[in-house]
């Protein structure tokens, strides 16, 4: 059975099976947004008009995710930082460790935190409250003379990007154009890989520098992106799905005019929202409340955070922050001689994993959500495997060196081009508007909670079983995250949001729905 349309403005527009095109639908654009061959006039105004949009829209999602550089730099850097700071403040392997995966651990208060924030004082400013934050924890580390005081500052970045974390995905997903928005939903996570580039980069650059001065040095270089983020605050709009929900309908409405295209849809695209909301004819509908509602939630919410907090929570145990974290400590189990050498290997880790990021941007719209999925999981299960194989078979020559090097490699760039990015998206993007925000917090909080204890344990996990075998166990649960992928998380490319909500209503979980979808889809493309 199809599903139901979405209501526009008093009526639903069905395609075949009964399924609701919607207005956004790229299929029904290309008849109708596009002017008559012969009006020259009229294409020209329309493609002025598509390429302003376009480029307002990127310009939001790029200032959006400037905070989440704070947290790649934060990740590479302390990679690197933690072998002077070890060096300089006398601290234990386990304090190295809690110091390195606090962050993580604490960012989920600043997740679970920043759901509630944003559905208050709004998406945009509490990207601003997130930086302010993040800047006086990094101050601190900055000037910190002794472990705990070091503590203290990274408990406040650690709060500072969790808020960040979780809210640029939101904000890009409600105010992208449906066509467009897994790409621009991947941004946050291309800033991570450039934000890790960097951190790995200071490293090597300031490792020259005296024990007591360069890690502070390295630390201290955090805090620059701040500035451009103030700067963002005063050029990109509040999200037009937040202001519906405060009842600012028409300054949501001009939002709309802005980054959408299309002049004629702006009306429905409202109409959608306000549907979305809970308004009608100007009055919202009462509903209980969210955190009421995720904890006791209807089958089809049920469905949603089921992949949602379970795609965040792969994305972590899956060894990521193991790898990039401590990348320094697995090249010297390989055989990796010298400090300098070492962070020049930790700069080849991050060159891949920012590039292929950028691979996922093309294809997370043309390919879609799952056949990235597939290639990321798989590939890393490989990967994951011959790393534990090669540091526990190989041993320290110039092979194990190389190989070691190839295939931590190999893992973060799997992990760019499929679960690094499209975990992000998925969670920003299958949520009901009224649910979205603290959803997608609850959903940062597995995400933070699994990154913490990857981090926090590695060192003792693989002085106990080697460092090997603990790559072993992380191709198994990446292996298991193929038949996840598999069984539960459906394809949402080319869908509106609030399209998307309706594929969990179905009884079956979506993946019937998605299906009668994809061949309506593929009986347009036909004529």
């Amino acid at each position: 059975m199809g599903m139901v349309g979405v209501q526009e403005n008093g009526r639903t527009e069905m395609g075949l099976a009964g399924v609701s095109l919607g207005s956004k639908n790229k299929y029904r654009r290309m008849d109708s947004e596009l002017p008559e061959d012969g009006d020259d006039a009229s294409h020209h105004v329309y493609q002025d008009r598509r390429s302003s949009t376009r480029k307002y829209v990127i310009a939001c999602a790029v200032f959006a995710s400037l905070n989440n550089v704070l947290l790649g730099y934060d990740v590479g850097v302390m990679s690197g930082a933690i072998i002077f700071i070890q060096e300089d403040l006398k601290i234990t392997e386990v304090q190295e460790e809690v110091l390195v995966g606090i962050l993580s651990v604490v960012s989920l208060f600043g997740s679970l935190a920043g759901g509630r924030t944003s559905d208050i004082i709004g998406r945009k400013w509490t990207m601003g409250l997130a930086a302010v934050i993040f800047q006086i924890g990094a101050a601190i580390m900055t000037l910190a003379p002794s472990f705990q005081v070091l503590m203290i500052g990274r408990f406040l970045a650690g709060v500072g990007i969790g808020l960040g974390v979780m809210i640029a995905p939101v904000y890009i997903a409600e105010i992208s154009p449906s066509v467009a928005r897994g790409s621009l939903t991947s941004f946050p996570e291309i800033f991570i890989n450039f934000g890790i580039l960097l951190g790995y980069v200071s490293n090597y650059a300031f490792s020259g520098l005296p024990v007591h001065t360069n890690w502070r040095v390295m630390l201290a270089v955090g805090i620059l992106p701040s500035i451009f983020i103030g700067f963002a605050l005063f050029v990109i709009p509040e999200s037009p799905r937040w202001l519906v929900m405060q009842n600012r309908v028409e300054e949501a409405k001009l939002v709309l005019l802005k980054t959408n295209e299309n002049e004629g849809e702006v009306e429905e695209r409202l109409a959608e929202i306000q549907q979305a909301a809970g308004f009608t004819n100007g009055e919202k509908h009462e509903e209980k409340a969210v955190w009421r509602e995720l904890l006791s939630p209807s089958p089809s919410v049920r469905r949603m955070l089921a992949v949602g907090v379970g795609i965040q929570c792969f994305q972590q145990i899956t060894g990521i922050d193991a790898t990039v974290y401590y990348s320094p400590e697995i090249f010297k189990e390989a055989g990796v001689e010298g400090n300098s050498n070492v962070l020049a290997a930790t700069v080849a880790v991050g060159v891949s994993k920012t590039a292929f990021i950028l691979v996922a941007i093309f294809l997370i719209d043309k390919l879609g959500r799952k056949p990235l999925l597939y290639i990321s999981t798989i590939g890393m299960t490989i990967c994951l495997f011959s790393l534990g194989l090669c540091l526990s078979v190989l041993g320290k020559g110039q092979v194990g060196i190389a190989s070691a090097i190839l295939f931590v490699c190999g893992n973060v760039a799997f992990f760019s081009i499929g679960v690094g990015p499209v975990c992000w998206v998925l969670t920003s993007e299958i949520f009901p508007l009224r649910l979205r925000a603290q959803a997608v917090a609850l959903g940062a909080v597995g995400n933070r909670v699994c990154s913490g204890l990857v981090a926090m344990s590695f060192l003792s996990v693989s002085r106990a079983i080697t460092v090997g075998g603990t790559f072993f166990i992380f191709s198994a649960i990446s292996a298991l995250s193929v038949v996840f992928v598999y069984t539960i998380v459906p394809e949402t490319k080319g869908k509106s949001l609030e399209q998307i909500e309706m594929l969990f209503q179905n009884e079956t979980g979506g993946l019937a729905s998605e299906v009668e979808l994809g061949d309506v889809e593929h009986l347009v493309q036909k004529e």
